[in-house]
């Protein structure tokens, strides 16, 4: 595993990827951006609207101290929505992987596979269906985690946890149904759970980390498409009836 690791961070500096890069990274930002812009009006509005209750029942008397702590939780809201994007981007590199993991899929295929045949493109809805599936799961298990984030850290770890079942499962069955049909990548990657989501930890370990963690689909598809390839090389019986599919 540690092999494929290094494998997937040496190409990922070729100049094929540094292309699939920044379009991955572009799009990103931009998820990230409108992400985090719609949130902050949401919560802008709710805020807003929240002061004008609280004066009605209160009457104008509280007017100053009401705009004054709606002031602060418009900077509250401004704050958490930065500390947001830390958490969502496992979600959003989710989704942002469905849109690339073919090209990335091939570029290791050619480079470290030659001699042996290339996946079959994942058709586009199937490939969206399973990144926007993974992201809004993500979603739901960070929101809760949160509140153990006030439980001397249980939320960072069960955070961590998570994101490396979910990315792991779903980098490792998109590299898989590039050569077996979807219900057989699902029972392969349960057959081999426990080498999946230690290759999932290392894949989270880059998603924690800032600016760095842009790139993730790169590494984790490429991580994943070397660890399809091993545990295919080890049951030949698998390889023989994904060729038949």
């Amino acid at each position: 595993m540690l092999d494929a690791a290094v494998k997937a961070l040496t190409q990922m500096f070729s100049p094929p990827f540094r292309a699939v890069l920044l379009k991955a990274i572009a799009m990103a930002l931009v998820l990230i951006v409108l992400i985090g812009v719609g949130v902050f009006y949401a919560l802008t509005w709710f805020t807003t609207a929240g002061e004008g209750w609280a004066e009605s029942v209160l009457g104008p008397n509280a007017h100053t101290p009401l705009t004054v702590l709606a002031w602060i939780l418009s900077i509250a809201a401004g704050l958490g929505v930065i500390v947001g994007s830390v958490f969502l981007m496992p979600a959003v590199t989710a989704l942002v992987a469905s849109f690339f993991v073919d090209e990335i899929a091939l570029e290791v295929e050619r480079t470290y596979y030659p001699d042996e045949p290339v996946g079959t493109p994942l058709p586009v809805l199937r490939a969206g269906i399973e990144g926007s599936r993974t992201a809004l799961f993500s979603v739901l298990v960070y929101l809760l985690a949160v509140p153990f984030l006030l439980v001397a850290g249980l939320g960072v770890v069960i955070f961590f946890l998570a994101a490396a079942y979910l990315l792991s499962r779903e980098y490792f069955e998109l590299a898989a149904m590039r050569y077996r049909p979807p219900a057989e990548a699902k029972a392969m990657r349960k057959a081999n759970q426990a080498m999946v989501f230690a290759a999932g930890l290392l894949i989270a370990l880059f998603v924690s980390i800032p600016v760095v963690n842009l790139a993730t689909p790169l590494f984790g598809m490429a991580l994943m498409v070397h660890l399809h390839k091993g545990l295919s090389r080890r049951n030949p019986q698998l390889t023989a009836a994904a060729g038949r599919s």
